[in-house]
């Protein structure tokens, strides 16, 4: 019989098992840039599509926005219009408390709508 100290099935476990993200989202790249999600990386790939055919004027990805002087929040774009309008877009498989509160904030503070996809 085989006996493994602490140390030794710790780092047996963190090498075989596969971590699965708090939401169930995977990690995706595109040309370069990470997205937290499948759904998100397939709303890129769309808004380069809707670029090329001259559909919008451009687009922004993680956008900053600072809504306290410790408080930010980061949008996955920023799509901008044919009619010089914006749209504020968060890719949403999972509407967290913490993700409520700071849409609300930035809401109020920007007067500005965020758009759920």
């Amino acid at each position: 019989m085989e006996h493994w100290s602490l140390e030794d099935y710790k780092s047996f476990t963190d090498k075989n098992i596969k971590r699965n993200s708090k939401y169930r989202s995977n990690k995706t790249s595109i040309d370069g840039h990470t997205f937290d999600s499948l759904k998100e990386a397939n709303y890129y790939s769309e808004l380069k599509l809707r670029l090329q055919a001259n559909e919008i004027n451009g687009f922004c990805i993680q956008p900053t926005f600072i809504l306290a002087p410790s408080l930010k929040y980061k949008a996955d774009f920023i799509v901008f219009n044919k009619d010089n309008s914006t749209d504020v877009i968060d890719v949403k498989g999972y509407r967290t408390k913490e993700y409520i509160a700071k849409k609300k904030m930035f809401e109020d503070k920007f007067n500005l709508k965020i758009t759920e996809i």
